[in-house]
């Protein structure tokens, strides 16, 4: 087994703002035996440089390609905007280099199919960032399900709140609401929190979905603009997983004042109940609630309350570097990111189709 340090460089890294200077650098940080950081290359040099100074990152690459192609790097994290996901792995991979991509992989199906052939004939590890796939709370709630606490498992439900997606941004965050850029309600939070659910319960056998939006616009709070919103704000989702136990999901977009996230697992022989505070169920902190065959109603089984965030993406680290050094694929690869786009396109393609209005007044 090769023990040397696995060199990252990254690709959209900002120290005073946005996802990998809140999640991945303070998860690095707990595995320093394993990683070490030598290179950052954002949309600019002058960015890259200044990431560089604040972070203490030995390397400020000119441009994405000399990060790439570089000697001095191993792995290669994207962690910037979605539309720009496939051109970046696309390069990484065809330098044969292992990659660490933030969900979703790709804008669409195919764009996610390509890169997941693509990495398998290069032979790298290739790792989806589904952060609540590797989640201590949601691999606990697999080992419940697994061992039979609850019995057969007939029915799941699932509520959560998306945080953004209704009718106020800010003039950064714009671009989720645009839906040809892959950043939706659907893609983020309810596909992160899928790809947890599909890990504990397995995929579905049948679905049937609608989505709508109840805003057209949205105001940017910053700059005072009115913009178009094309994303959908409500998602509806109800079918049959394979192993026969039925499924329903509601989405919404903003915050409630009541519930923001409830999964509900229900078995012949008790009931499971994973509560936290928004829909994204990777950012969550989770808290696991069971009562089996002996028990008369729900107690705590388990409480997550530090920082999830950071957890969650040093667990994918510590697989990304068994990975790499043992060359097992234990972290979520481009194929299981495959699987899960597929049922996204069958979420969007279902509700898609054409509902005539119900007439009530005979």
């Amino acid at each position: 087994m090769n023990k040397k340090k696995i060199r990252i460089g990254f690709i959209g890294l900002n120290p005073d703002s946005h996802w990998a200077s809140r999640s991945h650098i303070p998860a690095l940080k707990t595995l320093t035996d394993v990683f070490e950081v030598k290179g950052v290359a954002n949309s600019t040099y002058e960015s890259a440089q200044r990431t560089a100074k604040a972070l203490q990152i030995p390397y400020a690459f000119e441009n994405v390609q000399e990060l790439i192609h570089s000697g001095e790097i191993d792995l290669v994290v994207v962690t910037v905007k979605v539309p720009y996901h496939y051109d970046l792995v696309y390069t990484a991979l065809m330098a044969g280099k292992h990659v660490y991509c933030e969900h979703p992989l790709g804008n669409g199906l195919e764009e996610v199919e390509r890169l997941a052939a693509l990495a398998v004939s290069k032979g790298v590890v290739a790792v989806a960032g589904t952060q609540m796939a590797v989640s201590s709370q949601v691999i606990y709630l697999q080992q419940l399900v697994n061992d039979g606490f609850i019995g057969k498992v007939l029915s799941t439900t699932l509520i959560g709140s998306g945080g953004q997606w209704r009718d106020e941004t800010v003039a950064d965050l714009y671009y989720i609401y645009e839906k040809n850029k892959g950043a939706t309600m659907l893609t983020i939070p309810l596909g992160h929190t899928l790809a947890g659910l599909l890990k504990v319960l397995g995929g579905f056998d049948e679905l049937h979905s609608h989505m709508f939006s109840n805003y057209s616009t949205v105001s940017l709070k910053d700059t005072g603009e009115i913009k178009p919103k094309t994303t959908e704000d409500q998602i509806m989702v109800m079918g049959r997983l394979k192993s026969g136990a039925a499924i329903s999901i509601h989405y919404r977009g903003g915050i409630s004042k009541g519930t923001n996230f409830l999964w509900e697992i229900n078995g012949s022989e008790g009931d499971l109940q994973v509560t936290g505070t928004i829909g994204h169920g990777q950012l969550a902190p989770l808290t696991i609630y069971g009562a089996g065959r002996e028990d008369k109603a729900l107690k705590l089984l388990s409480s997550h309350a530090e920082n999830p965030i950071m957890e969650n993406v040093a667990r994918m680290y510590a697989l990304i570097g068994g990975d790499i050094r043992n060359g097992t694929r234990s972290a979520p690869t481009f194929d299981d990111a495959v699987a899960l786009h597929r049922v996204l396109q069958a979420i969007e393609a279902n509700a898609s189709r054409v509902s005539s209005p119900l007439d009530l007044s005979a």
